[in-house]
């Protein structure tokens, strides 16, 4: 009875340094497929989200300026008509 239980106890440690590894090697994959896709994005000159957020935000900032001088411009019309006439 006593060997059984030494089977499975060595059995249940094999097991488990086997997930080890394998977490392991896991990990290892997923960080060099990380590198990879970087670099391959970075030869490409893909642009990274806080670039793309950053110029979105200036487009934003950009298009409300443009609607208020478009307005200011339109109220200026509106007074130099009323003055001419």
């Amino acid at each position: 009875m006593q060997t059984r239980n030494k089977f499975f106890d060595d059995m249940s440690q094999l097991m488990t340094n086997a997930m080890g590894v394998a977490q392991g090697a896991k990990t290892e994959a997923e960080t060099a497929m990380r590198g990879f896709v970087d670099r391959w994005m970075a030869d490409r000159d893909f642009v990274t989200r806080e670039e793309f957020d950053a110029a979105r935000a200036m487009a934003q900032k950009a298009r409300e300026e443009n609607a208020a001088l478009e307005a200011r411009i339109a109220a200026l019309e509106a007074a130099l008509v009323k003055k001419k006439g």
